[in-house]
């Protein structure tokens, strides 16, 4: 593995019960790049994306062969604590899912549950993570309000502040954008140009342009396989299949 790989999967199956959901999934993972999965509907992109930090688990009847390290560490050693997994490989998801607590609060949960008890630091990683969310300014006057009052696109900027209060190195993104408005959408995806610079961030994205806007790298999964993945533009102006090339140019999926 090259020194900058952040995440590695080799040789990666992964099953529901007897049905195999991938297959053989060998991928690296830069430091601070952007990576988008694309591909239609059922091909592993999301399956994929929760293996990487064993949010499989919770499902019961599933397996998963092949390695994936963090920093050269099998994430599926006995002896890695997958609470700790999680704070390091944080997870937003398509629909935002703020909890019915004030914004402070919601913010303010990650640190808590890994042991910070000093208010002042609290206060400090709520407005730090609000501001690298970009939505600080929207909701400094209104800390103590319900998370629940936000629009659908300050809910998900809450949930990517929520992941980002606990320090992670790696932030999975499954379609982030999906369920928000074209201007809600520029705004994650300023935000995601943004945090690449401090983060490794890998996307799931039904949407092309997205790929092509947001991400350095983008992998092509059909089917439940990892067809081809390269260098954005390379990916989208010369792929090197042309199953890649039907599904890019809209010929299938």
């Amino acid at each position: 593995m090259e020194n900058n790989t952040k995440m590695h999967t080799g040789d990666l199956n992964f099953y529901y019960g007897k049905f195999q959901a991938l297959h053989h999934i060998s991928m690296d993972f830069y430091k601070n790049r952007v990576t988008a999965l694309i591909g239609p509907s059922g091909c592993g992109k999301s399956t994929y994306l929760r293996c990487l930090n064993r949010m499989n688990d919770l499902i019961p009847g599933t397996r998963v062969q092949g390695k994936a390290l963090l920093d050269g560490m099998d994430i599926h050693d006995p002896a890695v604590d997958v609470v700790n997994l999680r704070k390091r490989v944080g997870m937003v998801f398509q629909k935002p899912n703020p909890f019915p607590k004030s914004i402070f609060e919601n913010i303010a949960y990650g640190p808590r549950v890994n042991g910070i008890k000093d208010k002042g630091q609290i206060t400090r990683i709520v407005e730090k993570s609000l501001k690298q969310a970009a939505i600080w300014n929207e909701v400094k006057d209104r800390l103590n309000e319900s998370a629940l009052g936000l629009s659908g696109g300050q809910q998900q900027r809450l949930c990517i502040a929520r992941a980002l209060a606990v320090d992670p190195e790696v932030l999975l993104m499954d379609e982030p954008a999906s369920a928000l408005d074209p201007i809600a959408t520029q705004k994650i995806e300023a935000l995601v140009t943004e945090l690449s610079s401090k983060l490794t961030i890998i996307i799931v994205t039904h949407n092309m342009q997205q790929a092509a806007r947001v991400s350095h790298r983008t992998a092509f999964f059909y089917m439940g396989k990892l067809i081809e993945v390269n260098d954005t533009d390379t990916l989208f102006t010369k792929p090197k299949l042309k199953q890649t090339e039907d599904y890019i140019t809209g010929r299938f999926g």
